[in-house]
């Protein structure tokens, strides 16, 4: 919770919600200049098949996720969480140069599996921090600031990775290299800006446990909705694949994804901000209806220009729904294991990831990219139903 007296920045936040935003601004511009060119570097250079693109997308969230839940509860238990976000934002720094070098689609997984190790480290904590520096009328924002500048930086890579391409002619393992410096960056924001409180422990009082057990039961129904959605909620390398399939050119895919993510980044605070206004639960509610038909249309959409349009509206998507899921997780979650909630909502998401992405490779291979969008849309509505009708919160 927010102390009175404590520095503002943008929008009245807390310095530690604007800081963090930063941070994941350098890192999602290093994301994002490697990303929208993996599934073209896994399938065009490295010779990978649809199915192994869903493999390593599925194992390495899967592998977040389960390290998110440890990570969560080990942020609680210490009572510490700038020491694990800096850990966790610099184990990924160290798998740029590593996705530069690969020679084999193994290769890749084993870069891709550090650098979600550090997302796994990283993110409960960093979730944390934010919940812990804002009040609860003002958790939509502030989520939605965060999905923001996270999202602004996934404009700017893509923007780099474009330019670096038109320049050195194509090279894509050059991109990779370079996506080594704002990772960096990132790091040193967290050393030098983020100001943790450190908590005191109370002796008599019991660590937090790990266990679903421990949280009530609007939180696990939460969990049951938001997994069965991400079972439907694959990886955004399909989407760049059917770019790719309905003709969009492969220098082209790093500015359809450039447009994406300035939607999603131009959406998320306003859309948090109407959240706070209107309740998370009708936000959430309907971004669950939104994505179910979105997907609808991209799976019978036929032409480039279609997929022009319909990433973009991808992005509202985005906008409406990522911080606000978080943002309403915040309120079920108790004070003293609030990393620990978060880690159990990241592990549920990112292990329905796995099968999610191999579901929708395997269709893709053996029925078509429509049925790999028409099984994701069915998800996100059977989750719409569920969450209508299952109790996910306080009376």
């Amino acid at each position: 919770m927010k102390r009175d007296g404590e520095k503002k920045y943008f929008l009245g936040l807390n310095r530690n919600v604007f800081y963090t935003g930063v941070v994941s601004l350098f890192m999602d511009i290093s994301s994002e200049m490697i990303y929208p060119l993996l599934p073209l570097f896994l399938t065009n250079v490295l010779g990978a098949t649809k199915t192994a693109v869903g493999i390593i997308e599925g194992i390495a969230e899967a592998t977040a996720s389960i390290l998110k839940v440890f990570s969560g509860w080990l942020s609680d238990k210490l009572g510490k969480r700038k020491l694990l976000m800096s850990a966790g934002y610099g184990i990924s720094a160290l798998s740029r140069p590593l996705m530069a070098i690969a020679g084999s689609w193994f290769h890749v997984l084993g870069a891709r599996f550090i650098d979600r190790v550090g997302k796994g480290v990283r993110t409960a904590p960093r979730d944390a921090i934010i919940a812990d520096s804002t009040e609860n009328s003002r958790l939509g924002l502030a989520f939605g600031f965060h999905r923001s500048m996270d999202t602004i930086g996934a404009v700017i890579g893509p923007g780099i990775a474009f330019l670096l391409l038109l320049v050195f002619v194509g090279n894509l393992r050059l991109v990779f290299f370079a996506a080594t410096i704002p990772a960096v960056i990132s790091v040193l924001i967290i050393i030098f800006f983020i100001t943790e409180k450190r908590k005191g422990r109370d002796g008599a009082r019991a660590m937090p446990k790990l266990s679903i057990k421990s949280f009530d039961a609007p939180f696990r129904r939460y969990l049951v909705v938001v997994g069965v959605f991400s079972l439907g909620y694959f990886a955004d390398a399909f989407m760049i694949l059917q770019a790719e399939n309905l003709g969009v050119r492969a220098a082209l895919i790093p500015i359809i994804y450039l447009a994406f993510n300035v939607v999603y980044a131009a959406s998320s605070t306003p859309f948090g901000a109407l959240a706070d206004r209107i309740g998370l639960r009708k936000m959430i509610l309907a971004g669950f209806i939104f994505y179910s038909v979105l997907f609808v249309l991209v799976a019978f959409s036929s032409n480039a220009l279609h997929i022009w349009i319909l990433f973009p509206l991808y992005g509202i998507y985005k906008g409406m729904s990522e911080g606000t899921l978080r943002a309403y997780l915040a309120t079920l979650a108790p004070a003293e294991q609030k990393a620990t909630a978060f880690g159990v909502y990241h592990t549920v998401v990112g292990l329905m990831l796995l099968p999610a992405s191999i579901i929708a490779g395997y269709l893709w291979d053996n029925v078509g990219p429509q049925a790999t969008f028409l099984y994701g849309s069915a998800l996100s509505a059977i989750a719409a139903l569920l969450f209508v009708v299952l109790k996910t919160h306080r009376s």
